[in-house]
This record gives structure tokens, C-alpha cells and sequence, in this order.
């Protein structure tokens, strides 16, 4: 993957995401989930490349920066719970299509960060993503 045009088909194959233009500079490509609205992806050219920024837990966010040249902290978002993706070639796509699809499911099960679960990274979106693959919520 390494064209605007791929990475939104790529956001686009999840249930209930659309793509909006926000912002006055139309660099800006917004992927937000229909039904509540939180925008999960921001596409961009930066530096002659694309750039993807994405929602992430701060813990999932720094094993993928150290994995990864290609995955950085977020530009011109927050460093801790976004980071950015360079589409040059340095992550490969099964790696992005299931990091977006782990942030798709979440948004579609209105998962979120509460204040006081410390369990999984610090974030409540990861112990709700267990508890729903073990079958133990709805």
C-alpha cells in the first residue's frame, strides 16, 4: 500500500465508515465511523509520501514504533494515542489492514478508554476487545 487511493479502499472495507474532508486543505482525508461520528484515520501527503495517522494504545503504539521505521509518533496529533504510518514500503499491508481493522471493530462496539482500567496497556478498548472474543460481552 503506498497511494491515498489504497488507503482509504483499505478504511473503506470496514461496515460503517466514510470519507469526509474536513479541514479547508484537501490534503486532509478523514475516515470517521457513520453511526458515532469518531474519525479512526487521517490520510495525508507529507513529505512527498502518504502518511496515514491512526488511533492507537500508547503501549500497542510503541511496540509498533519500535517494530517498524515506518510507524512514527503521529504528526500534528496527539503523540501518545495516535501514531502515523509512512506508506514507503517499511510496514507491510496485512500489518495495516489489521491494525485498522482491531480500530474498526472497536469503534463499531463503542469501545473505549475509561479512567480506571489498568489491566491491558492502561486502555478499557483492549480488555472489551478480549472480553468479546472470549465471548464474555456483548
Amino acid at each position: 500500500m503506498r497511494t491515498r487511493e489504497e488507503a482509504i479502499a483499505a478504511c473503506q472495507r470496514f461496515a460503517g465508515v466514510v470519507e469526509e474532508y474536513p479541514f479547508d486543505d484537501l490534503n486532509w482525508t478523514a475516515m470517521r465511523h457513520s453511526e458515532n461520528k469518531k474519525i479512526f484515520a487521517l490520510i495525508f501527503e507529507r513529505q512527498g509520501q502518504i502518511w496515514i495517522n491512526l488511533k492507537a494504545d500508547p503501549v500497542h503504539g510503541e511496540l509498533l514504533r519500535l517494530q517498524y521505521p515506518s510507524v512514527r509518533p503521529a504528526y500534528h496529533m496527539n503523540k501518545r494515542h495516535w501514531i502515523s504510518l509512512v506508506l514507503d514500503g517499511g510496514i507491510n499491508a496485512a500489518d495495516i489492514a489489521a491494525l485498522a481493522a482491531n480500530l474498526a471493530f472497536a469503534l463499531e462496539k463503542g469501545l473505549s478508554r475509561p479512567a480506571n482500567f489498568y489491566g491491558v496497556g492502561g486502555s478499557k478498548i483492549f480488555r472489551d476487545l478480549i472480553y468479546v472474543m472470549r465471548g464474555m460481552m456483548k
